[in-house]
């Protein structure tokens, strides 16, 4: 007999659970686009947004998804035919990639293997070779891989070469999620969506950037009017923060997120709860594969692994099964093996992804442990024991 009425628990990485509140911002008749109640409240949304980022500099918003958000940098940061380093630690790295080259620009992709961060010295190595590369294109916590790279440290070689690249940042996955702070750590173009860490909807992508960027991008001849971001950043009307009308609903979401990640819980706590709940995570799977050692994470250094995402292998194809059985039985939705497919198993029928995003906190992400286990053992999937004990004793220490 399935278990699975109740309130579904969507633990895929992205969209993001939406918070009550948040839901509710949303439910109200459209407002005047030109001016009064809706007006006044986006102006107190711009110094939240780089608060979020850790920047002083400028933050462009645009309606799309993260895909767009990367067409907005790149649009902004290249004219046709410049060159741009891309580090890729999983799917969403050559993701970025492919946008570029779309636009004309000259891409060097350096791939890490899907389960290892950004080799420092490999970039350093690249940049010593070309002079010419104009940005690199780095990959906080890749949504697929959940890889997560040193920013500082592709900054600390950059700066070792003396070279003049813009570093650029995708914070899709990690933003609100995983500390990042743009300003000290020296990154001049950074890039979110609204969809995960911000519990939001999908539909909001915005583009951070600093004044040694913005110099830098004055004469990029790929920038189009919808993705130019000077005007979006310094707009003299409204309606030129969109280029259009204005995302209203997402935008009244967005104030309630804003105010429950900033001003109430404090983005350091909020960097503190998405630490341990991956901490159990990891430690679930860490007990489960002491009894079959096709269970393992996809990242073995927990320094390299994202606090939003975590994604697995069970061997195929018993992380497909446990995805049906999660869902069918208990309403629980784990995410796909994205982007893991192996010669041995081309439909990625062997691995998985659990989120611990946004607006999750412990009995979440205990609970969905708990399925992952009945499921385990309804399954008849081995696995060893002591993994929800352990996990319970994570989040019994606290942040």
């Amino acid at each position: 007999m399935p278990l699975a009425n109740g309130r579904a628990y969507l633990a895929i990485p992205g969209p993001s659970v939406l918070p009550d509140r948040v839901l509710a911002a949303m439910q109200r008749p459209s407002p005047n686009i030109y001016a009064g109640a809706l007006v006044e409240m986006v102006e107190g949304i711009w110094p939240d947004l780089k608060a979020l980022a850790g920047t002083k500099g400028h933050v462009a918003a645009y309606i799309c998804n993260g895909h767009g958000a990367w067409e907005a940098a790149n649009s902004n940061l290249f004219s046709r035919g410049d060159k741009a380093l891309v580090l890729a630690t999983g799917v969403f790295g050559h993701g970025w990639a492919n946008t570029a080259r779309g636009l004309g620009v000259e891409v060097e992709v350096l791939y890490f293997g899907g389960n290892a961060p950004a080799d420092p010295g490999r970039v350093e190595a690249a940049l010593r070779a070309d002079p010419a590369i104009r940005a690199v294109l780095m990959t906080h916590v890749d949504t697929a891989s959940s890889v997560k790279s040193d920013v500082q440290a592709v900054r600390a070689a950059i700066d070792a070469v003396g070279h003049s690249a813009l570093l650029a940042v995708d914070c899709v996955a990690s933003l609100g999620c995983d500390e990042f702070r743009m300003d000290d750590w020296g990154v001049d173009v950074m890039l979110g969506a609204s969809q995960k860490g911000l519990m939001c909807p999908p539909g909001m992508g915005f583009v951070w950037f600093n004044d040694k960027a913005l110099e830098a991008c004055k004469t990029s001849n790929a920038r189009t009017p919808y993705w130019d971001w000077t005007m979006r950043a310094n707009p003299a009307e409204f309606w030129q923060y969109w280029f259009g009308t204005a995302p209203t609903a997402h935008l009244y979401a967005l104030r309630e997120a804003l105010t429950m990640i900033l001003h109430e819980e404090g983005l350091p706590n909020v960097w503190a709860r998405h630490a341990a709940l991956a901490r159990s995570v990891w430690t679930a799977f860490d007990a489960w594969g002491q009894g079959n050692p096709a269970i393992r994470l996809n990242v073995a250094d927990p320094a390299a692994r994202g606090h939003s995402v975590t994604a697995a292998r069970l061997g195929a194809p018993d992380a497909t099964r446990l995805r049906l059985w999660t869902e069918a039985q208990t309403g629980v939705t784990l995410g796909i093996g994205l982007g893991a497919a192996t010669p041995e198993d081309p439909e990625a029928t062997g691995s998985l992804r659990v989120a611990h995003m946004g607006h999750v906190n412990a009995h979440m992400t205990l609970g969905a442990l708990a399925v992952m286990e009945a499921g385990l053992q309804a399954l008849k999937i081995p696995h060893g024991t002591g993994a929800l004990a352990a996990a319970a004793a994570v989040v019994a220490q606290g942040a």
